[in-house]
C-alpha cells in the first residue's frame, strides 16, 4: 500500500511540473520554471484541502443517513463501543441510512470524528454475528485511516482530469496561435494519461486495503467466517437490489454493481459447477466455483478497474485467515497474505 501511495504521489508531483511548464511557454509568462510549479502545486494543495474538508458533509447529504441518538439502538451501540475499545480507536459516530440494500460504511476527515452508517437491510437480512464482521471490517477502516487517505488520493485523478478539460478548452481558443495551441494540447495529453494511471492507482489501492479491514476483521473478532457469511449474503442481497449512489460506491463494504456481475456471472455457469447436478450448489461446488472465478483471466482484467476486490477472493482469503488464527497465527503474518 505504501508503494501505491508514493508512486500515486510520485506521479502527481511529476504531472504538475510538466503541465506547469506547458502552461508557462504556451502563454508567455515571465515567471521561472521553479516558480510556475510552486503556485501550482499550492493551488492542488488547495483543492485537495477543500475536498478533504467537504467530503464527509457530501457523502452525509446524499446517502441521506440518520445520526442514532445514545440508548436508540443498544446492541449496535455496545457492539461497536466494545470492538472500538478492543481496536483502541475513537468511538465513531453511528448512523442508519433507510436502505433495503445491505451494505456499511464508514467516513470523516479525523480518527477521532468518523462515521460508522449501516443500512437498515444489513440491519434486517444478516444475524448478528454476521453485523458483528462487518462493523469490525469498518472499524479496520478507521485503524488504517483508509477513509482519510482515500480521500485525499482520489482527488488526484478529479484534479488532472479537470486540467485536462480545461487545457483543451484553452487550446481550442488559441488557434491562431499555433505554437501556444501545440503546448495547451500536449498538457492536456499528458493530464489525460495521468488521470488514468492515477485512476489506476487509487483502485488497486481500494482493493488493498478492502482486503486489509477484512483481515482485521477475522483477527479482531476470532470469527473470518462470520464475515464471509456476512459477505455471501450481502453480495446476494446487492444483486437484487443493485441500487447506489455513485459517488460513494467506494465506501460500502461490497460494490453493488460489482455484486450483481458476480452473482450473475455464477448463475450463468451454474451448470458447469454443478457436479451432482441436482440443481443446488453446495459448499464444495461454490468452492470450486470461485476458486475458478478467481483464475479467470476476464475477472483479473475486470479487478483492475473495481474499488473492490472480487468477493470470492475476499471469500477465499478469509478462509485462509480463519485457518492461520486455528493455528496461532500472529495478525502481522496474516496481513502477508494480501
Amino acid at each position: 500500500m505504501l508503494a501505491t501511495i508514493i508512486v500515486t504521489l510520485i506521479v502527481f508531483v511529476g504531472f504538475l511540473g510538466a503541465v506547469s511548464l506547458l502552461y508557462s511557454a504556451a502563454t508567455d509568462m515571465n515567471l521561472s520554471p521553479f516558480a510556475t510549479l510552486l503556485a501550482s502545486f499550492v493551488l492542488a494543495l488547495i483543492f485537495l484541502g477543500i475536498q478533504f474538508l467537504i467530503s464527509p458533509s457530501i457523502v452525509a447529504w446524499s446517502t441521506r443517513l440518520q445520526y442514532l441518538q445514545p440508548g436508540q439502538y443498544p446492541w449496535l451501540e455496545n457492539t461497536v463501543k466494545e470492538l472500538a475499545t478492543s481496536s483502541s480507536i475513537a468511538m465513531p459516530k453511528l448512523a442508519t441510512v433507510p436502505s433495503p440494500a445491505p451494505n456499511a460504511f464508514v467516513f470523516g476527515n479525523s480518527s477521532s470524528n468518523m462515521t460508522l452508517a449501516v443500512h437498515e437491510g444489513l440491519l434486517r437480512q444478516l444475524n448478528e454475528d454476521e453485523v458483528r464482521g462487518v462493523i469490525a471490517h469498518e472499524l479496520g477502516h478507521i485503524k488504517h485511516r483508509d477513509s482519510i487517505v482515500m480521500t485525499v488520493l482520489s482527488a488526484i485523478p478529479l484534479l488532472a482530469y479537470m486540467i485536462a478539460r480545461s487545457t483543451m478548452f484553452m487550446g481550442t481558443g488559441s488557434r491562431d496561435r499555433d505554437k501556444s495551441a501545440g503546448y495547451l494540447a500536449l498538457a492536456g495529453f499528458i493530464a489525460l494519461a495521468v488521470y488514468f494511471i492515477a485512476q489506476l492507482l487509487v483502485l488497486r489501492l481500494s482493493r488493498l486495503r478492502e482486503h486489509f479491514a477484512d483481515v482485521y476483521s477475522g483477527y479482531l473478532t476470532g470469527s473470518p467466517r462470520s464475515l464471509e457469511s456476512a459477505l455471501t449474503k450481502i453480495a446476494y442481497g446487492l444483486s437484487i437490489r443493485p441500487e447506489s449512489l455513485q459517488g460513494v460506491r467506494a465506501l460500502y463494504i461490497s460494490d453493488p454493481a460489482l455484486a450483481k456481475n458476480e452473482v450473475e456471472g455464477i448463475l450463468e455457469r451454474r451448470s458447469e459447477y454443478d457436479l451432482d447436478h441436482d440443481g443446488v450448489l453446495d459448499e464444495s461446488e461454490l468452492q470450486l466455483a470461485m476458486e475458478k472465478e478467481a483464475r479467470s483471466t476476464w475477472t483479473g482484467l475486470n479487478e483492475a478497474f473495481s474499488t473492490h476486490p472480487p468477493t470470492f477472493k475476499r471469500i477465499l482469503l478469509l478462509r485462509q485467515i480463519e485457518a492461520e488464527i486455528k493455528q496461532g497465527t500472529g495478525e502481522e503474518a496474516i496481513y502477508k497474505r494480501i
